[in-house]
C-alpha cells in the first residue's frame, strides 16, 4: 500500500490556498498549467508503460485537476477520513490521469509514477482501493461506478455526513443500463450530495457515441430522470470550479463536461484512434513541445 507525501501534501495544501485566493483569470491560468503539468507526467507513464488510454486520460484531466484543487473536502494525509468527499473514477480505464492528479495532491510520492503498469505495481491499468490512497472504489468494468457512488452518497446520509460523493463517468458508458437505474433511485432518494460528471468528449473506443449508440439529447435524459443538469466547457478550468462547487440541496446533480479526447495535443485531439495507443517518438516530441508551451 502507498502512503502520503508530506512534502507533496504542503505544496498541495499552499496551491489549493492560492487558488481560492485567486481571482477569476489568476485561477483558470493556474489550475491550467497544473493540468499540463498532469498530462505530461501521463505521457511519461503512458510512454514508460508501453501502455494507456492517452486519449481519454487527457479529455479528463482538467476535470479532475480541478475537482482535487478547488472543489473536493479531501486529506491525502488521511485517505480514509469519515468525513471526506468521495470522488469515483467510473471511466476506470483513464486511471493513469487519476494516479498523476493524486500524486500531486501528495496520496502517495511521485515518484511511484513511474511503476505504472510494472509488474506487481500498485499502480494498475485500472484502479485498485486496496493498494492506492485515494482511490475510493475499483472501476474498469463500465457502468459500475454510480450504481457505487449513489449507494456511497446514501451512506453518507445514513451517516449524518456532509461529504459530497462525485462520480466521473465517460460518455459511452451511458450506453450501460446500470446508470439509468442509479440515476432513478438517486432522483427517488432525493440525493441532493451526489454529482455525476460525464466527460462528454463523444469518442468511445472505436467510434463516436452517436454512431454507435446515440446519446442525445443527454441533458434532456438526465432531466427526465429527476437530476439538476449543468453543461460546461471541460476545459474552461473557472467555469469547471464554479459549476462543480455547486449542488442541488434537494435532488442529484448531471454535469456534462463538454471535452475533447486528446485535449492539449493536436494530432491526438479528437482522434478515435488515441483512445488506447502510444506515441511513438517523434510524437512524443510534439506532444511534449506541445504540453510545454
Amino acid at each position: 500500500m502507498l502512503t502520503s507525501s508530506r512534502p507533496q501534501v504542503e505544496q498541495w495544501q499552499a496551491f489549493r490556498a492560492r487558488i481560492h485566493g485567486a481571482g477569476r483569470d489568476e485561477r483558470a491560468s493556474l489550475l491550467a498549467a497544473a493540468s499540463d503539468q498532469v498530462r505530461r507526467d501521463v505521457l511519461t507513464m503512458i510512454e514508460r508503460a508501453g501502455l494507456g488510454h492517452v486519449g481519454g486520460d487527457f479529455s479528463v484531466t482538467d476535470i479532475l485537476l480541478t475537482l482535487y484543487a478547488a472543489v473536493l473536502s479531501v486529506e491525502p494525509a488521511r485517505p480514509d477520513w469519515p468525513d471526506r468527499d468521495r470522488l469515483i473514477l467510473s471511466k476506470g480505464h483513464s486511471a493513469a490521469a487519476l494516479y498523476a492528479t493524486l500524486a500531486s495532491c501528495g496520496f502517495f510520492p511521485a515518484a511511484a509514477l513511474t511503476t505504472f503498469m510494472a509488474p506487481l505495481s500498485a499502480l494498475n491499468g485500472h484502479p485498485d482501493r486496496t493498494k492506492v490512497p485515494g482511490v475510493e472504489t475499483n472501476t474498469g468494468p463500465l457502468g459500475h461506478g454510480l450504481p457505487v457512488g449513489v449507494g456511497t452518497a446514501l451512506a453518507a446520509r445514513l451517516r449524518h455526513s456532509s461529504a459530497r460523493t462525485v462520480v466521473v463517468l465517460g460518455d459511452g458508458e451511458l450506453q450501460e443500463g446500470s446508470n439509468w437505474e442509479a440515476a432513478m433511485f438517486a432522483a427517488h432518494q432525493r440525493l441532493g450530495s451526489i454529482t455525476a460528471v460525464i466527460d462528454r468528449n463523444g469518442l468511445q473506443q472505436g467510434a463516436r457515441t452517436e454512431d454507435t449508440n446515440a446519446l442525445e439529447p443527454l441533458a434532456d435524459k438526465w432531466r427526465s430522470f429527476g437530476w439538476h443538469v449543468t453543461e460546461v466547457d471541460g476545459h474552461d478550468h473557472a467555469s469547471l470550479a464554479e459549476v462543480l462547487a455547486h449542488t442541488a440541496p434537494d435532488r442529484p446533480t448531471a454535469v456534462i463536461a463538454h471535452t475533447q479526447k486528446g485535449r492539449g495535443v493536436s494530432f491526438m485531439t479528437d482522434r478515435v484512434e488515441w483512445h488506447h495507443k502510444v506515441p511513438n517518438d517523434d510524437e512524443l516530441a510534439l506532444a511534449r513541445a506541445e504540453l510545454s508551451r
